[in-house]
């Protein structure tokens, strides 16, 4: 009996140039690790001002998370549900909800400025009330909210648009409330999506940096997070704080990375 050939639509030549984007995207992680002094990670990661950017980044960006949850949620079914109803206006909406995916993150942080900002649209009537948003840790957790929203609604509005409108269809025929469709139908369907939007969401917010820098500035304890304090080892030329800055961060993607193939090991 002769065996069948496996086939796949997948040309070889793609499949080489596949692995070769691959290598571009692996070779520059195995330089860094090859570069990090292993010897004193437990000393670099001890350190007074990396114990202190890790606390404010894990602070800042656990809070940040948390509102993009409330506000992202919401934002991301009736964006799923006004899409159903009018798709051509919802390509509107799309561009201003994903508009910081693609803005400069320089432009991100000048936009919070002058919006937040003591002289800002919001910033102002703020400041004259005795609440002060800029250089504060404040500020960290209004950019992390501005570059994370957007992950977390596209991926949660993808995992919407999976669930077929019929299952809500039935549930009000057999006189389901729109609450009672929503967290027994529509949220358990669309789980997965939410969570790897949190955990994506979470990452993000860890290594905001452009933005962070021109809103909220570099200030010890105050809004020095962990990608602040590299920029701080390479301006001083100390290196090897950078190195360690960069233990912390490698530390906690490694964490979020398991936690998005957990959730998947259990979706599946």
């Amino acid at each position: 009996m002769t065996g069948r050939t496996r086939t796949t639509a997948v040309p070889a030549t793609l499949s080489v140039v596949g692995f070769v984007a691959l290598l571009a995207l692996l070779g520059p992680l195995v330089a860094l690790l090859l570069n990090i002094p292993w010897p004193r990670a437990v000393e670099l990661v001890t350190a007074h001002e990396a114990v202190q950017s890790l606390t404010l980044s894990l602070g800042t960006a656990v809070t940040a998370t948390v509102i993009v949850i409330v506000l992202g949620l919401p934002l991301s079914l009736w964006l799923a549900e006004f899409a159903r109803r009018h798709p051509g206006a919802a390509q509107g909406v799309q561009l201003v909800v994903y508009a910081p995916l693609v803005l400069s993150p320089v432009v991100s942080g000048l936009a919070l400025v002058f919006f937040w900002g003591r002289h800002g649209l919001i910033g102002e009537p703020l400041e004259t009330a005795g609440i002060r948003v800029a250089f504060t840790s404040l500020a960290v957790i209004v950019v992390q909210v501005f570059v994370t929203l957007p992950f977390f609604v596209s991926t949660t509005v993808t995992a919407l648009h999976g669930i077929p409108s019929v299952l809500q269809e039935a549930a009000a025929v057999d006189g389901a409330s729109r609450w009672q469709t929503l967290a027994r139908i529509v949220v358990p369907l669309a789980w997965p999506g939410i969570v790897t939007g949190t955990v994506l969401s979470f990452a993000r917010a860890l290594s905001e940096y452009g933005a962070t820098l021109t809103f909220a500035g570099n200030v010890a304890g105050e809004t020095r997070t962990i990608p602040l304090l590299i920029e701080l080892g390479l301006s001083a030329n100390d290196m090897d704080q950078a190195l360690g800055a960069c233990i912390m961060l490698i530390g906690i993607y490694v964490l979020v990375v398991g936690g998005i193939a957990a959730v998947r090991l259990i979706h599946r």
